[in-house]
């Protein structure tokens, strides 16, 4: 059967702060500049699930995209939606909330849950401009 891959949009709206706790507040606006602001800012994320794999013979689908975004919707719109990440996500207690970091994240809690002949691949974008890929690598 040939692989084909799938995709799935979903968006999410997080406030987060970048920021090293061992760092002082000069060095860490020196890094992140203004995304190191104390008192946070805000994206509008837009996030690609895309899943990779053989058609399956039966019901034509490489998997139910149904179920793809009932999976999206509980571990990462309920999770990230309206949340400051730094505070009010346990993922990001210790974790700098970067594009890179929210993309692994992702890819773990999804991980989880979907068949493991499945290739999986997150792409996140933080701004229109700009965007990460993680595909378990």
């Amino acid at each position: 059967m040939p692989k084909v891959t799938v995709h799935r949009k979903a968006h999410f709206n997080s406030a987060h702060r970048l920021y090293r706790k061992d760092w002082s507040d000069q060095k860490n606006v020196e890094v992140f500049n203004k995304c190191s602001n104390p008192n946070f800012h805000g994206h509008n994320y837009e996030l690609i699930v895309s899943l990779t794999g053989e058609i399956d013979k039966e019901t034509g689908y490489v998997y139910d995209l149904g179920i793809l975004k009932n999976y999206i919707k509980s571990e990462i719109e309920e999770a990230f939606d309206h949340k400051n990440l730094n505070i009010e996500v346990p993922e990001f207690k210790e974790l700098n909330p970067t594009a890179e970091n929210i993309s692994v994240i992702i890819y773990d809690k999804l991980r989880l849950l979907l068949p493991k002949h499945l290739d999986l691949k997150i792409t996140l974008y933080e701004t229109p401009r700009n965007f990460v890929t993680y595909s378990g690598e």
